[in-house]
């Protein structure tokens, strides 16, 4: 008998009665004889290897080509390497990484012929590997950083005209497997559960701030109330820029630097939102509409990701531990080929991905609670919204 063989023999009989949750189960195969033939018939040892004579084609089927792909592994493959055993040959960095990747799109344990336990264990290491090894591209902003961004949001999306804006947030739900035994916790308005996933956004679409995990049943202004950067934003310690005069409204005086946010958040001294309800007069409806042109890059970017991770379109079937890490890993991801868009080598086929219409993929999270404002925050709103009737008004928004 051939030694490979007999050794492979030798553990599945120590090995035929495993514990499993209390009892003893006969085990039958050490490896299943599917899984075995994986380097002859697997989906990457396979279809992946001819994709990459096709980049249309590799792009439609990863939502990246095969150069991101390969500087990605550069990137991660050092954190996900594991050791060939006496017993077994590992699955190699390049063959986890696409694993994990393509699990943000479908279920791929038959396709690329690695069992449950395997893919499971995978997509939970090689996600909080992208996670360390791209945690750069969502490096915490300092001073200049928003200054940075509040120059772009000025002169892309004309918000405010000459004032500086920082960007914009929103909350979505993202929908998950109902956990054993966590209540009502995760269960949100909706009647699904979910986590909350809060992010920041500049004007190029890049997550600048990700704060995941928040229980389902959380609002936006909840969400934010209990994130690091909601702590750091009412203690005053993000480093934002100080206030600052507007060339051609000096009569107004110093206005703040502001996040941009729709009702569901509160009215802060760094946080805008819209004037509620739905009568209003023009000057509040013109002032609506300048907010909420500038809150469209958090809506685009949000509809971007679910467009390109198609796990976003159905229930998550794991943990919340091992979702939240998954989320992350896509905003990190998202931010990696965003970048490389700025960068000039942006292809063809980015352009194919194709967008997200499911009603499911990143659920609004609900206004619950008061957001009372403070007497200081309610006057800086009806300046701003002054300041876009006069000074920094734009020729279309009597339109609006």
């Amino acid at each position: 008998m051939d030694p490979v063989v007999a050794r492979m023999v030798l553990v599945q009989v120590a090995g035929a009665l495993v514990h499993r949750r209390g009892k003893q189960v006969h085990r039958r195969w050490w490896v299943h004889p599917i899984l075995r033939t994986r380097n002859q018939r697997g989906e990457y040892h396979a279809l992946v290897q001819e994709l990459r004579l096709d980049a249309l084609l590799f792009h439609q089927y990863f939502r990246m080509p095969p150069d991101y792909i390969d500087e990605l592994l550069g990137k991660v493959g050092p954190l996900i390497t594991v050791a060939d055993t006496r017993f077994r040959s590992a699955i190699g960095p390049a063959e986890r990484l696409v694993s994990c990747h393509w699990r943000f799109h479908h279920t791929i344990g038959f396709s690329y012929r690695v069992g449950t336990s395997s893919v499971c264990r995978i997509v939970r290491e090689v996600a909080s590997a992208i996670w360390t090894a791209l945690v750069e591209e969502m490096s915490v902003p300092k001073r200049a950083d928003w200054s940075t961004m509040a120059e772009q949001f000025e002169w892309r999306w004309n918000f405010p005209n000459c004032i500086p804006s920082i960007g914009a947030i929103d909350g979505k739900h993202v929908v998950i497997q109902a956990p054993g035994n966590s209540g009502s916790l995760y269960y949100n308005y909706k009647g699904t559960f979910s986590l909350i996933l809060l992010a920041i956004v500049d004007a190029d679409y890049l997550f600048r701030v990700v704060d995941v995990g928040g229980y389902g049943r959380t609002s936006d202004s909840g969400s934010l109330r209990n994130s690091a950067f909601g702590e750091a934003l009412r203690d005053g310690t993000l480093d934002l820029p100080p206030a600052r005069v507007i060339s051609g409204a000096e009569q107004r005086g110093p206005l703040p630097h502001v996040f941009v946010g729709d009702e569901a958040f509160p009215l802060m001294t760094h946080l805008l939102r819209p004037f509620p309800g739905q009568h209003h007069t023009q000057e509040k409806r013109v002032f609506n509409y300048r907010l909420s042109r500038a809150r469209l890059v958090v809506e685009c970017a949000f509809r971007i990701l679910a467009s390109r991770w198609r796990m976003y379109r159905r229930v998550i079937g794991t943990s919340p531990e091992v979702a939240e890490v998954c989320v992350r890993a896509t905003c990190v991801l998202h931010n990696f080929l965003e970048r490389k868009k700025l960068q000039g080598r942006r292809r063809g086929v980015e352009q194919n991905i194709e967008p997200s219409t499911d009603p499911e993929a990143l659920r609004d999270a609900p206004r619950m609670g008061s957001n009372n404002a403070t007497r200081l925050t309610i006057q800086m709103r009806e300046a701003y919204c002054a300041f876009f009737n006069e000074e920094g008004a734009v020729p279309w928004q009597p339109r609006a």
